[in-house]
Parts: C-alpha cells; structure tokens; sequence
C-alpha cells in the first residue's frame, strides 16, 4: 500500500552526492544468493568503467561465495531500480547513466547459491 509523506521533508540530507567527495554511491546486490542479505553501499568514481566493478570491486565484495568464480557475466541479468537493464562494460558509470544512490542487482542464471539453496 502507497504511503503519503503528511508534510515535505525538510531536514539536511546527510548523505547527499556533495559529501561523498567526487564519488556516488552505487547498492549492488547479488539475486539468489542470501549468504549476502542486502546490497552493498560502495562508493564510486562516476568516471569508473563498469567493467571495472566487475574485475576489481566485486570479487572483493562477493568473491566468498561459492558461485562466484562460476558467473558467467556475458550471461548476467542486471536490474535497475527493479526493471531490467543493459549495462554496457567498456562504459564509466555516468556513460551507463547511473547516478548517486542507484540501486543495481544482479541474477546469474543457473547459480541460486550454494546447492540451489540460494544461500
């Protein structure tokens, strides 16, 4: 059920892209896989290339689970806020249009966590 807000909030917004020094916060997040609850919060340079999450950021970040060695990224179904989306590689994260705060999670098809147990 929607919510209505009874007044505008108008309090300082802590977390706001002018505090993060140059970077923006992306929430990654891995579907099927629960050893990992929520998204990450890691802050990037927006001029990052996106490939680079993956090469460098990820297997940090992920790089525990079991399946993760597994993935197949020229197979991975990435969301957006929730809808479907194409990311391209070889683009810096501005080029694919993401912004501070955006919400990006990611489903790898055949892998659901340690014996199927999306775990």
């Amino acid at each position: 059920m929607p919510v209505a807000a009874i007044k505008p909030y108008t309090g300082e917004v802590k977390d706001s892209v002018d505090k993060f020094h140059g970077t923006q916060l992306l929430y990654i997040g891995w579907e099927d896989h629960l050893m990992f609850c929520a998204p990450f919060a890691i802050p990037f340079p927006p001029a990052m290339r996106f490939g680079d999450i993956i090469d460098q950021v990820l297997p940090t970040a992920f790089g525990a689970h079991p399946d993760f060695e597994k993935i197949d990224w020229s197979k991975a179904e990435w969301l957006k806020s929730g809808k479907p989306w194409t990311v391209d590689f070889k683009q810096s994260l501005s080029g694919n249009g993401l912004k501070h705060k955006d919400v990006l999670r990611f489903r790898t098809p055949g892998l659901t966590g340690i014996k199927g147990s999306c775990s």
